[in-house]
């Protein structure tokens, strides 16, 4: 079939689709997306389908470590409300809900600012990441990734979720590989929640070596404390 007689086709389905009520004629026009993802050569790239979600099917995560001040959080309104979304939010499905990845303030505004909650009718722009990181810790990582690659992220949060990362058995080897840090980076950070000691592995012991110097070897420039 030609493109030509593709298109045809297209614009009689779309003619179709125009005479649907709101939420018909957007479950169509997702699955319609969706059909057109599965041939895509770009199919494996998440933002390949963005699909429009109900915006009550939408939570958000309970580890996500950024937060954004509220002249910041007023200014994405701002862009939103004029620039509209340019980007989606990253999700991933949990029973008959979506569950925020990346975008949680994204995610806020489509829900709570009025102006654009009813521009978008409700709805909300997502796309799924990809199966492949279906399990809680893939996905916190994902989180992770996207915040510090904005440069955005807690450090008391980064904290606890490197040690709950640890208790759920990765090792801090994996958990520096997959957060981006290095290995020092998770120790510190585990060393803020007093947990210190669930990281003196074999592969770090090394570095927790207590050693005891003389006032020469310390520098010798300091006060005694009573």
């Amino acid at each position: 079939m030609s493109k030509e007689a593709i298109c045809t086709l297209a614009g009689e389905i779309l003619a179709l689709i125009e005479e649907m009520g709101l939420a018909d004629k957007v479950d169509a026009l997702n699955s319609a997306r969706k059909i057109l993802h599965g041939s895509s050569p770009f199919k494996n790239e998440p933002v390949d389908f963005v699909e429009w979600v109900l915006n009550d099917r939408v939570k958000a995560n309970d580890y996500n470590p950024n937060s954004v001040a509220p002249p910041e959080m007023e200014l994405l309104e701002l862009s939103i409300s004029n620039d509209g979304y340019t980007q989606p939010i990253v999700s991933w499905p949990t029973d008959d809900l979506v569950e925020v990845i990346d975008g949680f303030h994204r995610h806020r505004v489509g829900k709570e600012s009025k102006i654009v909650s009813e521009r978008i009718m409700g709805y909300l722009p997502i796309v799924s990441i990809k199966e492949s990181q279906e399990g809680h810790n893939d996905r916190v990582a994902s989180t992770i990734r996207h915040n510090r690659a904005r440069g955005k992220h807690k450090v008391e949060s980064m904290s606890e979720i490197v040690v709950d990362l640890k208790r759920r058995n990765w090792s801090p080897k994996k958990i520096a590989k997959e957060l981006g840090m290095d290995q020092d980076e998770v120790l510190r950070l585990s060393q803020i929640s007093g947990l210190a000691e669930m990281f003196l592995d074999d592969d770090f012991s090394e570095a927790w070596e207590a050693v005891e110097l003389t006032d020469d070897e310390f520098g010798g420039d300091y006060e005694q404390l009573d």
